[in-house]
């Protein structure tokens, strides 16, 4: 390991206690090849970041002496030689990994549940862990000490007592509760991005939906909204959340529905309900961007900003993953480029992956779409999904160039593209120094 590192692999036991491994260096996985991580690649595990074994499935790494590649099927004898698990890391928000976990992941006995999956190992010098990643933003508001359960709870009762009848606000409160989603505690803490859960139905069927699993291979996160909230149920919750909250944003699109496109009737006059009310705070749509038509009506009642999902630029990968129904990757395409001609501050939400959003094919089509509609920010997010699954699906073998090699082809051919990895206030699209961000820890 470069600059007198030494990265040791971590593992379990069965039970899940987590070790070093005495002689194993840590590897890590670009698509479905193991590699040895530069040390670039490598950062302190943020606060934040939680490990994970992944179930019976054993680790790969490189022997601390010979170094050849070498797979772990059992602990170390002075371990008592029992079986042994690979171990992940799941980045805090901000961050965006680099290499996946270095596992056998064909022994692996079911399919991963829905988490991004990146390589964690322990710096012998250090004596701390380090995880194969980026920080691509430096937006702490997304950090768990700011969400205290205790504070929160008699905000949610008193919220649900003023709001009998609104469907939205108990839905959000099981948002907040239950899945601990941080946007919708936003919500009732009054701050920062609240969601606006609008959309029970979808036209893309997602190999890796987070709200809806056509089968019982990867368990969805959540329940998915049931009902379209009306006009008044959406503004009783956007237009106080506008008017009063520090950093105020409101986004359709959340984790907890299908796709917001779908209503874009009802937002619209909501939207326009909303800005009747108040001109404050910013108002997001985040989507898959399927219907063209739609994009005019959001942008015409006061839509500001649009975040578009997509793992990529290339349309057999969309296609392989989103599976859409009744829409083209050129219908996406077509409302990037209406959203920017309205006006509309334009993100991409990146579902990235080592392997996939680093191939040499891939960066070339993300820098062709970028510079067709020119994309104002891309959300580098990590995909969560079974590695397995989302190779095989694409049907994608090897590896790519690096994801910070990708990074820095992106930004050096396009200076003004922002990275990012969460929403922003309309006073802050466009900070002083955007050109110059990349890299943010530099």
């Amino acid at each position: 390991m470069a600059k007198n590192r030494t990265i040791l692999a971590v593992v379990a036991d069965e039970s899940g206690e987590v070790f070093e491994h005495p002689d194993l260096l840590l590897a890590g996985m670009n698509g479905s090849i193991a590699v040895r991580p530069q040390f670039k690649e490598m950062i302190p595990m943020p606060e934040g970041s939680r490990l994970f074994t992944i179930p019976e499935t054993p680790p790969i790494g490189f022997d601390r002496r010979s170094g050849k590649q070498v797979t772990a099927d059992r602990l170390p004898k002075q371990w008592g030689g029992g079986a042994i698990q690979a171990v992940s890391a799941f980045l805090t928000p901000g961050y965006t990994r680099t290499l996946l976990p270095a596992a056998d992941y064909q022994r692996k006995g079911q399919t991963l549940p829905l988490w991004s999956y990146t390589a964690v190992g322990w710096c012998v010098e250090e004596e701390r862990f380090y995880v194969a990643g980026v920080q691509v933003d430096s937006n702490n508001q997304w950090q768990p000490d700011h969400f205290d359960d205790r504070k929160l709870d008699p905000l949610v009762r008193k919220s649900l007592q003023a709001n009998p009848d609104n469907r939205l606000i108990e839905q959000l409160s099981r948002c907040a509760l239950d899945y601990h989603c941080f946007a919708a505690k936003n919500l009732f803490f009054r701050r920062w991005e609240a969601p606006l859960p609008s959309s029970p139905t979808c036209n893309s069927r997602c190999v890796g939906c987070i709200s809806k699993q056509e089968s019982d291979c990867c368990p969805a996160s959540q329940e998915r909204l049931t009902f379209v909230p009306t006009v008044k149920e959406l503004c009783e919750v956007a237009v106080p959340h506008l008017k009063e909250a520090e950093n105020a944003i409101v986004s359709f699109g959340q984790g907890c529905e299908g796709d917001p496109i779908l209503q874009a009737d009802v937002i619209s006059e909501a939207v326009r309900e909303m800005r009747c009310q108040t001109d404050r705070g910013t108002i997001n749509f985040n989507s898959n961007a399927s219907l063209p038509d739609a994009i005019d009506k959001l942008a015409a009642a006061g839509v500001e900003s649009i975040r578009v999902s997509l793992n990529s630029a290339q349309e057999k990968f969309y296609n392989a993953y989103y599976r859409p129904c009744g829409y083209r990757f050129a219908d996406v395409v077509e409302s990037l480029k209406r959203a920017k001609s309205a006006g509309l501050y334009l993100m991409l939400n990146y579902l990235v992956f080592p392997g996939v959003s680093d191939r040499t094919d891939e960066i070339e089509a993300m820098a062709e779409l970028i510079e067709l509609v020119d994309v104002d920010m891309i959300q580098m997010r990590n995909l969560s999904i079974d590695p397995v699954l989302y190779l095989d699906s694409l049907k994608v073998t090897g590896k790519g160039v690096g994801m910070l090699e990708m990074l820095k082809q992106h930004k050096a051919r396009f200076p003004k593209l922002q990275y990012g990895y969460f929403n922003r206030t309309k006073d802050t699209f466009f900070p002083p120094d955007y050109e110059s961000e990349w890299p943010i820890h530099a």
